[in-house]
C-alpha cells in the first residue's frame, strides 16, 4: 500500500497522487515516467503572451528521444507574433517548460499532458520583458530584501451570459450565494471548481455572486472562484489556467464567460481582487498575537500598496471599461484608503480568525476531542484590480509594492493616516471622504500615476524601461481622459463599448 505524503493527501491533480509529493519537486524524470506508464502520445506547452491569454504549441511524442529533447531543450517561437515589442528581423524565442506545472488536459479525448513554459532569448536567458520572467524577478528582489515570502490568491469573478430561462428566475441584484435553480449555471461552476484543482490550482471555494440580472432576451449570472494562498508566481499561473478552463467549458455549454469588469452601468461589475499574506520560516507573519490585530509589518506591506495605488491600475485596470467599474456605490474602490472588513476602502483587512474561539464547540455540543487552534490564515485584499489585469504584471507591481511599504521609513505613520473605519460614502462622512486621494479615473490617468513613480517598479531590474514605455503607451493610445463624464447618460455609447471588452484578456 503506497505511504500517503500529508502534505499532498487528498490532492486532485493525478500526477501529485502517483508521485505522492508536491509538484514543486516535479523533475524531468518524473515527467518522462508518467507519460510512459500512462502511454501518452500527445503534449502541449503553453505560455502567457502580451494579450494575457494562454498559447498553446501541440506535439505528439514520436519516440522517447524526441520527448526527452523536449524536456531539455524546449521549442522555438516567433516571439514577435506574441509580443509587439519584439522585432520581426529577430524574433525567434525559447519556450523552457516548468516542471512543476505539468497538468493533465480535462477536454482532450486523446490522454494529453500541459506544462507552462517561459521564455528565453538567443543566448540563453530569460527574457527580461517575459511577464512570467517580471514577476519571477520581483518575487526574488522580495525575498532576497525582506526576508520573507510573499504569498498571494486571487478571486476569480465572471458574468455567464445566456439566454434567458423563465422558470425560477433570479432576483436583480441580489445574486450573493444563491443556489440552484435561481442560479442556473452552479454546475459549470462546479465544474470548473474541480477541473482547476486536477490542473494544480489550489482552490478554497466557489459561488454565485452579488451580479444578477436580465434583458428581453438574455441573462446574466455573476460567479466567484477564490484561491488558496501559494507562492506569487504560482498564483498567477493558476489563474491564467481557470480562465482558460472557464472559458473551455463555457464554449462546450454554449454560452459566454466575460471577465470584463463592467458589463453594463449600475449592475456588479466583475473584479479580481489579490489577497496577499507574508510568510517568515514557514509562519505567516500577519498578525500580532498580543494585541489581537494584525502586525505591524503588515501594515507597512498596506503602506506600500496605498502609495503605489494609482500605478498598480496601470496593471490591473487596463481597459477604459475598467474605469465605469470603479465608481461609488458599487463595492469597488475610488478612493486610497484601507480599514478592517470594509469594502468601500481600497485594501481590507478580512476576518481571519484571529481571536482563539471556541464557536466550532459551540456549534457542535456533542464534539469530545479538542480540536486545535489553526492559525496562519490572515491576509490583506487589494480591491482594485479587474478581469482586465495583466496578471503576471499586476502582480509584479503588488511584490514591488509590499516590498516598497517594508522598506519605507514612514510606513507605519503613513498606514495610520490612511486607516478608515467607516463607510465614507455615508453623508456624514463626506469631508473625510473629500481628503482622500482619488485612484486614476481612466486609462489615461493610470499611465500618468505609472511614469511619475517608475523608478520604483524598475528598481532591481524587476520592470524593463522598455515594458513601462510599452505599458504606457498602450494606455494612453485609448485617449479616455474624463470618458466617464463625456459618456453620461449615452447608454447606446457605453453598451457598444461595454460590447467591444467583453472577451478582455
Amino acid at each position: 500500500m503506497k505511504q500517503l505524503n500529508p502534505a499532498v493527501a487528498f490532492h486532485p491533480n493525478p500526477l501529485v497522487d502517483y508521485f505522492g509529493k508536491p509538484s514543486s519537486e516535479f523533475t524531468r524524470e518524473d515527467i518522462i515516467e508518467y507519460i510512459e506508464k500512462l502511454g501518452i502520445r500527445m503534449l502541449n506547452f503553453r505560455y502567457v503572451g502580451e494579450d494575457g491569454r494562454l498559447k498553446m504549441l501541440n506535439f505528439v511524442i514520436n519516440s522517447k528521444k524526441h520527448l526527452e529533447d523536449l524536456l531539455s531543450c524546449g521549442e522555438r517561437v516567433d516571439g514577435s507574433s506574441l509580443f509587439s515589442y519584439v522585432e520581426a528581423g529577430s524574433s525567434d524565442l525559447y519556450v523552457i517548460p516548468r516542471f512543476r506545472t505539468a497538468f493533465m488536459n480535462p477536454f482532450t479525448e486523446e490522454p494529453t499532458l500541459e506544462l507552462l513554459c517561459s521564455f528565453y532569448n538567443i543566448d540563453g536567458e530569460p527574457l527580461a520583458s517575459a511577464p512570467e520572467h517580471i514577476l519571477r524577478k520581483a518575487a526574488q528582489s522580495f525575498r532576497q530584501n525582506t526576508g520573507m515570502n510573499l504569498k498571494a490568491l486571487g478571486e476569480l469573478e465572471y458574468y455567464v451570459i445566456s439566454d434567458k430561462d423563465p422558470l425560477f428566475p433570479g432576483i436583480d441584484q441580489k445574486g450573493y450565494h444563491a443556489p440552484a435553480p435561481f442560479a442556473k449555471w452552479e454546475d459549470l461552476r462546479v465544474e470548473a471548481l474541480r477541473l482547476i484543482a486536477e490542473c494544480g490550482g489550489s482552490v478554497k471555494y466557489a459561488h454565485s455572486e452579488v451580479g444578477c440580472f436580465s434583458t428581453e432576451d438574455q441573462a446574466f449570472e455573476q460567479h466567484e472562484i477564490e484561491f488558496l494562498p501559494v507562492d506569487i508566481e504560482d498564483a498567477a499561473d493558476q489563474l491564467s489556467v481557470a480562465k482558460w478552463i472557464l472559458r473551455m467549458l463555457a464554449y462546450r455549454y454554449g454560452v459566454t464567460i466575460s471577465f470584463a469588469p463592467k458589463i453594463t452601468v449600475g449592475k456588479a461589475g466583475s473584479g479580481l481582487h489579490i489577497h496577499m499574506l507574508l510568510e517568515k520560516d514557514g509562519r505567516n507573519v500577519m498578525i500580532d498575537e498580543e494585541k489581537g490585530s494584525i502586525s505591524n509589518i503588515a501594515k507597512q506591506m498596506i503602506a506600500g500598496l496605498l502609495d503605489l495605488a494609482a500605478p498598480l491600475t496601470a496593471f490591473g485596470n487596463t481597459i477604459p471599461v475598467s474605469y465605469l467599474r470603479l465608481v461609488p456605490h458599487q463595492e469597488a474602490p475610488t478612493n486610497i484608503c484601507w480599514g478592517d472588513r470594509n469594502r468601500s476602502v481600497l485594501v481590507r483587512v478580512p476576518l481571519g480568525w484571529i481571536a482563539h474561539t471556541s464557536m466550532i464547540r459551540d456549534a457542535n455540543p456533542a464534539q469530545v476531542a479538542p480540536i486545535p487552534y489553526v492559525e496562519g490564515k490572515q491576509t490583506v485584499e487589494l480591491r482594485s484590480p479587474d478581469g482586465s489585469a495583466d496578471i503576471y504584471l499586476l502582480l509584479a507591481g503588488i511584490a514591488v509594492a509590499a516590498e516598497h511599504g517594508i522598506s519605507m521609513e514612514n510606513g507605519l505613520h503613513l498606514a495610520e493616516e490612511k486607516y478608515i473605519n467607516v463607510n465614507i460614502f455615508k453623508p456624514e462622512y463626506r469631508e473625510k471622504l473629500a481628503s482622500l486621494q482619488k485612484l486614476p479615473a481612466s486609462c489615461s490617468e493610470s499611465a500618468d500615476a505609472l511614469e511619475e513613480k517608475r523608478s520604483l517598479f524598475e528598481q532591481n531590474g524587476v520592470f524593463p524601461a522598455g515594458t513601462v514605455d510599452d505599458i504606457i503607451r498602450r494606455l494612453k493610445a485609448w485617449q479616455d481622459f474624463g470618458m466617464s463624464e463625456r459618456l453620461e447618460g449615452k447608454n447606446d455609447e457605453i453598451r457598444a463599448l461595454v460590447e467591444q471588452f467583453i472577451h478582455c484578456r
